[in-house]
């Protein structure tokens, strides 16, 4: 039996509306499928047969297309959960038509994960060859003129971010054992992400930030974009599971509202929020929202609402488990306040106050 993948890459996902765009006449860099324009267009959406992506400003998705079509790295910085490996993805498919040459930065990435590797039966049966090499994805990328990407670069130690040094400045990589050097095709550059929180784990080199362009990709700016946003990511995600998103608006409403306020530190009324330490990012808003959505059509409750501060409470908990203080002190203060002069929602969420109290 043929197994379904649980999330297929946006060049599969959005194949319709890439192939309707390439079709699109106009001037584009060596090696791209679509005109830099119509890469905008595919992230933000042109307002009539092409669907928005990405929730942010248009200016910063036009400065990341100049800024690869210029040959230049591009680096998305930002608080996690705001979408850099989404964006990231989601050029890489329309420049290039494939997203999946990437690297997964992290504490054990060594300097072959971003160069090459051996196949070790080869190497021993046929010594040194070039049947032997195993490119890495950013190799491949070079091989292929498309674009590769690095995520969480700040996680991978500095000696192995620098192999990246020759590679952005020569668009070359030495491969010593063959005595050859490749050499990239046009089309090819490099996206790489890191979160802000990240920074300082692993500072990158000042000769690695001059080649890179630098973006920083802030947190949805309106209320209502991060509602739609969580809305239609918890849906597609249960749809995926073979379920609908059986939770009102109102409640994906109050839910998106508290994690903006513990988020920025203010309630949308101006009161003073204590931050807890975790990241109360929109991704995790959409995990809590789909794990609502999924508790309510599996495992039916009359009140869907009556899940949410369980839920809240697991992401509070995460990175410190003195941050549920913190969540109850929220609806001593905002959550009591918009109870007392707001709607009947509000009322019933400070109602479920005992809820919190678990755990500790």
């Amino acid at each position: 039996m043929s197994l379904q993948p649980q999330v297929e890459p946006a060049e599969v996902r959005h194949a319709e509306e890439l192939e309707q765009l390439a079709a699109r006449p106009g001037p584009r860099p060596p090696g791209w499928r679509l005109t830099p324009s119509a890469v905008v267009d595919f992230v933000m959406g042109d307002g009539r047969r092409v669907a928005r992506k990405f929730v942010g400003e248009r200016a910063l998705v036009e400065r990341a297309v100049v800024t690869l079509a210029g040959e230049r790295g591009l680096l998305l910085v930002g608080e996690p959960g705001t979408a850099k490996s989404m964006l990231s993805e989601l050029l890489a498919a329309a420049v290039s038509g494939a997203s999946d040459r990437v690297v997964q930065g992290t504490a054990g990435t060594t300097e072959e994960h971003l160069r090459y590797g051996w196949n070790y039966r080869l190497l021993l049966a046929e010594g040194v060859s070039g049947q032997a090499l195993v490119p890495s994805p950013i190799l491949a990328a070079m091989r292929a003129g498309s674009l590769a990407r690095v995520e969480e670069i700040t996680r991978c130690l500095p000696e192995v971010q620098d192999a990246l040094v020759s590679v952005l400045s020569e668009r070359r990589m030495a491969v010593p054992e063959l005595g050859a050097t490749e050499y990239a095709a046009q089309g090819f550059n490099v996206i790489a992400t890191a979160n802000l929180r990240d920074r300082g784990v692993s500072e990158m080199s000042a000769a690695l930030k001059r080649r890179f362009n630098f973006e920083v990709v802030p947190p949805i700016g309106t209320l209502a974009d991060e509602v739609a946003l969580v809305r239609t990511q918890a849906g597609a995600a249960l749809a995926r599971a073979g379920a609908t998103l059986e939770v009102d608006d109102a409640v994906i409403e109050a839910l998106v509202t508290t994690f903006r306020d513990l988020r920025l530190g203010t309630a949308e009324e101006g009161w003073p929020v204590e931050r807890p330490t975790a990241v109360m990012s929109t991704a995790e808003a959409v995990a809590v929202a789909g794990s609502m959505g999924l508790q309510a059509a599996y495992l039916p409750v009359p009140d869907p609402l009556s899940l949410l501060p369980g839920y809240l409470l697991g992401v509070v908990r995460k990175d410190d488990p003195d941050d549920q203080g913190k969540l109850l002190a929220y609806w001593d203060t905002t959550v009591r306040r918009r109870a007392e002069s707001g709607p009947r929602l509000w009322r019933r969420l400070y109602e479920l106050r005992d809820a919190l109290s678990g755990g500790s």
